[in-house]
Order: C-alpha cells, then structure tokens, then sequence
C-alpha cells in the first residue's frame, strides 16, 4: 500500500451510493487497482477524520458484521449475470461470495441469488494508522473463471468502500439505487479490459483425516425405553480440484464428508407444505448459480440436498464424484455426477446432472436445458429434463420462462404426452425500484411431476400472480424510497379448476435515510382444506373452506450498527382462530472477539371452536468468538419448543493458512418434555463429538 508503484496509478473517482446518491464523499478515499500476469490487486487508502470512529468488529471470516470495508465485485465472465465479490475489513478478515440472476429475483425466480457460502483462494492485508485504514486485495487469476479472446479479457467491475458509522457507502461506477443492492449488479459494473494474463494452472489437492464418538439412542427391542450405544468414527477422504483451462474446472471427491457444515436451522411448518432448507456444504458452493433451474416459487429441477442427505437432514455416506464446470465461447456447461452408499434401507444411488446454457439475442438473455438422473442399486430410476429462458425483452423488462418433466418408473401409469408428469412457469417483470413496477407470472404443474433430484413444495395445479408497484425516491426528507404494491396470487386444483388457496392485499415499504427500512402489509387469504391438517401437536385444522384477514408490520435497523434489531409482528385470524406471532432478530457485535445475534420467534394461536391452543416458541443464538483470524469458535444454540427440543452446534476451528483447518465440532440435543411419550424419552438425545483436520497441497 505504501509502494512508490501504487503512487503512479490513478485513482478511482468514488461517489455516495447511500445515504445521498451521487454526492462527493465526506472522507477522502483513494482506491487504486492493478494486474500482472498472475494477480488482480486492489489498494485502498481509507483516510478517516475519526480514526477512533472505524469498525472492526469480526475476525471470523465470511462476517463482516457492521464493519469497515473494501469490497470489489468481478463479473469475470462479463456475462452481466454472474459475478464473485471480495470482502476484507479494517481486522484484514476475508469475505467472499457468488452473485447470480443479476442481484436481482421476482416472485418465481426469487431468493438465493447471493451464495454466501462459497470460498475461494486469496489474500487480504489491512492496517490502522491516525489518519484511517488501509488495505491491499490480490486474487490469483487461478481462482477466477473467464474467457480470453485473442488475448484480452473483459470483465465489470465494481468497488465499494463503506463508512460504517456514517452509514455511508462509496461506489465506482456512480451506480445508481434504482433496485435493492443496485450495487451488487454485474450489469450495472464498468467494463475492464485486461491483456497478457497466463495464470498458472493450478491444482488442490485437499485429503482430510477425521475421528470422534457418537452416542445414539436407539429404541429398544421390547419397545419400552431407549438403550444408549456409543460408535467411534474414523474416516479418510478428500478433494481434487484441477483448471483444465481458463473458463473450465474439474473437480473430484472421494468419500466425501461435510463434517463442519453449520446444522440446520430449526423451524416450525405452519403450512401444508414442504420447508426449504439452504445447501451449505462447500463441495456444491462454486459456481452453483450454473446448476440452477428455478420452477416456481422454491421448487427447482436440481436441488443439492438430495446428494447425501435424507428428507430429515441425516446424511448417507457418499463414496465420491466428479464435477465439470466452465464456459466455452457463450455455452455455460455443468457436469455432475455422484455416488452414495447404501444405509439401512436406502439403496445406493447415483446422481447425475447436465447443464447447458447459451447467451442468445443479447448480453442480458440466455436460454438452456438441464438433464437430471436418479438411479439406484434396486432398478428405480427418476429421470428429467428441462428448458429454460431468461430474455430481456426491452429496458429493465425480463421474461423468466421454464418447462421440465419428470420420468419415474415407480410411476407406470404415468402418460407422457399428456404432461401429466411436466411443470411450467412463466413470469414477466420489470428488475427496477423507481417508478412503475410489475410483475405478471402462471404456473401449471402435473400431478405426476416428481424431480428426483429437485425440490417441490408443492404439486398439481394452476398458478396466477400479479403484483403492480409504485416506488419513489426523495432527495430530503426521512425517506430514501417508498414504494406501494396491490398484489395477488390463487392457487387452482388441474381437474376442477376450483381455488385451492389464494392471497390479495397491499404493501407499504420504505428505507429511511439511515438505511432502516420496514413494511406493512394487509392481506386476505382463502385456504381450502380437503382432509384433516395437523398444525401442531393437539391442533387439526379439519376440513373446510376458510377466508381469514392478516396485518403484518416489519422494521429492521440497518446492518452496519453495532447493537441493531429487527422485528416482525403478525396478527389476524387464521382458519378458525386466531394466530399471533412476534419475531425478533437482535444483534450484538461487542468487539471483533465477541458477537451475539438471536432470532426469537413466538406463536400463540387459539381455536375456541374446538378449545385448540397453539403456543411455542423458537429460538436461535449464535455466539462468534475469535482470539485472532486464525482462531475462532462459534456456537449454534437452539430451542423448538413445537418439538420440545434444546438442541447446540459447536464448531471450532484453528485455520494455519488457506486450505489448512483443524475443525472440532460438536453437536448434541436435550429433550426437554421427556415424559410427554411413552416409552419416556432419553434426556440426551444423539450426541457426537468430531475432529477433522484438512491440508491443502498446490501444486
């Protein structure tokens, strides 16, 4: 950062993104980048007029939480789709993450655009001085992926420094705040063009060594208690991870473990429906935006969880696999294929996935296709095949469209050409927060439509929504944006066409000009019952169609404070009764060694009909201490009161270098009404305790 060549590169010219777009900063900043043929650098001088006022406050990596930062974000693919961004704070901690469907999603292709799981290799140093901080990225070209055209390489770029208590944040190019996180757009980067890179090809070679102890309680053969067994585990493994070229990696796994994967999340179901639990296992984070084929809603034609782990999240050992990913000219391809071993009365498996993708009439659209197989060691087979678009019709306006079908031979009624096995999602929308907004989509979905490697939540029907909008930016005032919206959807049954389920209402949400932001939303929802549905534990909502009114009131404070919390309270009816519900998220980052966020939820329903009580509640604490960077421990604590469950995740971690961990981790559970079943539960339930050690060679 101090080096004389640092001083003979000019400066990027950084404008307020927030509170006040397109404003001069109010702390001088002087960011500078550079390349040679193995590295992209990246230099900021953070001057500060508070010195005392900068935050660090994390040293665990991927947390930024509320600090200080430098961030650039890479489109090096320049497909205006796609980018990686790297993070790094006063503290010198590294954040990097993938961004997909441009930052942005409507209502069937929405959520998991940003992957905040995913690592890669690189370097960031950082030092505090009197006058502010200053920091210094370099990323290999061997981390990236992108294409070289006759010697040059184009990609978008975005930088970024935040000024956390100012809440303010700079940004080159002056994006604009036309849609959430406008500034987390590839689209929207500056073009670089870079000439003469030859990284090197590189190869990891990843083996871990694993040991521990499980307790496991198991049900005993007269059905009358439990009897505790205990299983010492041992295991070796690893990972292969080989750029064949530029643009295309090829990755391998033998007996592959996700031992310090963090646990699920604990949450109670108060719909029909299937819950969507996150991917968070590394071995499917990279470029995991390529393998994504949305059919609605949270359903999808792939879905990783299905690799490796049962319905209920228990995990089935996985012998190995391969995976090929890259991008030839304007062809996007992905290759996956995995095997798992048989468990109990789960057969082994092999699963299989190709992705295909091409940019077509501009450098915004693409269309592609997806073929899925499931096939196990007992002759069943699931197969499917997909076709899907992205096209930008004019201006902000994109057409989101889907076809897949399912082949099950478990299913051999099933006909085909009657698409009774197919799914289909349409949607029109305008990716804009200012001014007129809309978004127009239908589904159709077969009774037979089963991915066998995807995710449903739910099946057979006919979908429509409309959602029309109004969004208004001030320049004074306690507001940033506003933004009115009239929204609808309806659910209808294929045979019959009658309204399964429906919702209609409005929404008010804003971001003030310290960046809190909220919402308040009236809705009216019509729920048809066909068959008795269990809610909790002695509440069945029987039979019957409901119309039931909701209000619900949101407000989170911005990210960047130290002490924040948000809050969400719903109330209304609900079926035949009433349901309440109050949520709280609050945040505590003490220091960079210590931070605390919690997120409380608690439900009070009440049926007098039938004199029917809902009431529990959910809670999750995460507690992160760190001694420095390299040492670090985070605690996962959580209670369901639905399923009378106290349940930790602790998992510490002693990272050398890049590639180099020494994880422990620990899990258990307490049941906590242990004489509400007969036999009586343990209090204990399975417990493990693990150690896992991983090296990287590079060679």
């Amino acid at each position: 950062m101090d080096e004389p060549a640092w001083d003979a590169i000019s400066t990027l010219p950084m404008v307020q993104y927030e509170p006040n777009a397109g404003e001069a900063p109010t702390e001088r900043t002087e960011i500078r980048l550079a390349y040679d043929d193995t590295y992209f650098y990246c230099s900021m001088r953070a001057y500060d007029s508070d010195p005392n006022g900068v935050r660090a406050t994390s040293l665990y990596r991927d947390r930024i939480s509320g600090s200080d930062h430098l961030e650039l974000l890479l489109d090096t693919y320049n497909d205006n789709e796609t980018a990686y961004v790297f993070t790094t704070t006063p503290a010198g901690i590294r954040n990097d993450l993938e961004i997909s469907n441009d930052g942005t999603g409507g209502t069937i292709s929405s959520n998991t655009w940003l992957n905040r799981d995913f690592n890669t290799f690189w370097d960031a140093e950082t030092t505090v001085t009197d006058q502010g901080w200053f920091a210094e990225i370099r990323i290999p070209f061997s981390s990236l992926r992108f294409q070289d055209t006759d010697g040059r390489v184009i990609m978008g770029l975005t930088v970024q420094r935040k000024v956390a208590r100012k809440l303010e944040r700079l940004v080159f190019p002056a994006v604009p705040p036309k849609t959430n996180f406008a500034f987390l757009r590839p689209s929207l980067a500056q073009k670089i063009v870079l000439t003469g890179i030859k990284p090197i090809k590189t190869l990891y070679v990843t083996p871990y060594v694993l040991a521990g102890h499980e307790q496991i309680n198991a049900l005993n053969d007269s059905g009358t208690g439990y009897d505790q067994r205990g299983e010492f585990q041992g295991n070796l493994g690893g990972d292969v991870k080989f750029s064949i070229t530029n643009n295309l990696t090829a990755d391998f796994t033998i007996n592959t473990d996700f031992a310090q994967a963090e646990a699920d999340d604990q949450l109670v179901n108060l719909s029909r429906f299937s819950l969507f639990f996150p991917e968070k296992r590394q071995f499917f984070q990279e470029r995991a935006s390529i393998f994504d084929f949305r059919t609605g809603g949270l359903s999808r034609l792939f879905f990783s969880r299905r690799i490796g782990l049962t319905a209920t999240g228990e995990q089935v050992p996985i012998y190995g696999g391969v995976r090929l990913i890259g991008r030839m000219n304007t062809w996007d391809l992905a290759v996956l294929d995995m095997q798992t071993q048989r468990q109990d009365t789960i057969p082994s498996e092999n699963f299989g996935v190709l992705r295909l993708r091409k940019r077509v009439f501009n450098r915004n659209s693409y269309l592609g296709g997806m073929f899925t197989s499931r096939i196990d060691t007992e002759g069943n087979s699931n197969l499917a095949y997909g076709v899907d678009g992205l096209i930008r019709v004019a201006g902000d306006d994109y057409l989101t469209l889907q076809w897949a079908q399912t082949f099950d031979s478990r299913f051999v009624d099933q006909a085909a050409a009657d698409f009774k096995s197919g799914r289909l999602a349409l949607e029109m929308n305008r990716r804009r927060r200012r001014g007129f907004g809309y978004t127009v989509g239908a589904i159709f979905s077969g009774p037979n439509y089963n991915p066998g490697v995807g995710f449903v939540d739910r099946s057979d029907f006919k979908y429509g929504t409309t959602a029309l909008s109004h969004t208004w930016f001030r320049e004074s005032g306690p507001f940033i944006w506003h933004k009115l919206e009239a929204l609808g959807n309806a659910y209808l049954d294929n045979s019959s066409n009658y309204v399964l389920s429906s919702e209609y209402g409005a929404e008010w949400s804003f971001s003030r000009r310290n960046l809190d932001g909220g919402s308040v939303l009236v809705k009216k929802v019509y729920e048809n019952i066909l068959t008795d549905f269990p809610l909790a534990e002695g509440v069945v909502i029987p039979p019957g169609m409901y119309d039931f009114y909701r209000i619900s009131g949101t407000y989170s404070m911005a990210v960047d404070r130290t002490v924040r919390t948000g809050a969400v309270l719903e109330t209304g009816t609900f079926y035949d009764g009433w349901l309440h519900t109050l949520t709280l998220t609050p945040s505590w980052y003490q220091s960079k060694y210590f931070q605390l966020n919690l997120e409380y939820s608690y439900n009070y329903g009440i049926f007098d009909n039938r004199n029917e009580i809902l009431n529990f509640h959910i809670a999750r604490l995460r507690v992160g201490t760190a001694l420095n960077r390299h040492i670090s421990t985070n605690a996962l604590l959580q209670y369901n009161g639905a399923q009378d469950l106290l349940s930790y995740n602790v998992r510490f971690r002693w990272n050398f270098r890049e590639g180099q961990d020494l994880w422990i981790v620990v899990n258990s559970g307490l049941n906590t009404d242990r004489m509400a079943f007969t036999p009586n539960l343990p209090r204990t339930a399975n417990r493990s305790i693990l150690l896992k050690y991983i090296h990287t060679f590079i060679f």
